[in-house]
């Protein structure tokens, strides 16, 4: 038998995903699961340059946030799906919206995954 036939009823696994809102009813949507490559990735990021802490931080809260966001609501607009326009959308967010991911990461990464630091 081929590989094909082999496929054919089996579903894909997918990852828990989390739910937040925020005050103003947006809605952030955080996958359950992280790649033991990709935990080695984020602890990279987050060591970063010894001069520059603060874009070792940023950048680890960027990765994290690239890794983990699978849907962003915001304000009652079409939820945001596609990871380049979920990056898009995170590099565009104002101070409170960068507060509140920020906050959500820390939850998230607490609840989902309390071996790693969070940013």
């Amino acid at each position: 038998m081929g590989r094909r036939s082999r496929r054919r009823g089996a579903e894909a696994l997918r990852a828990a995903e989390s739910e937040y809102r925020n005050a103003e009813g947006d809605l952030l949507a955080l996958r359950g699961a992280l790649s033991p490559a990709s935990r080695r990735e984020y602890a990279d990021a987050l060591a970063g340059s010894p001069l520059s802490q603060e874009d070792a931080w940023q950048r680890a809260v960027e990765f994290l946030f690239e890794r983990l966001a699978v849907r962003w609501d915001v304000a009652g607009a079409e939820p945001i799906t596609r990871q380049k326009e979920l990056l898009a959308r995170y590099r565009f967010a104002g101070p409170a919206e960068r507060h509140w991911i920020r906050d959500v990461l820390r939850e998230h990464l607490a609840e989902h995954f309390p071996e790693l630091t969070a940013p």
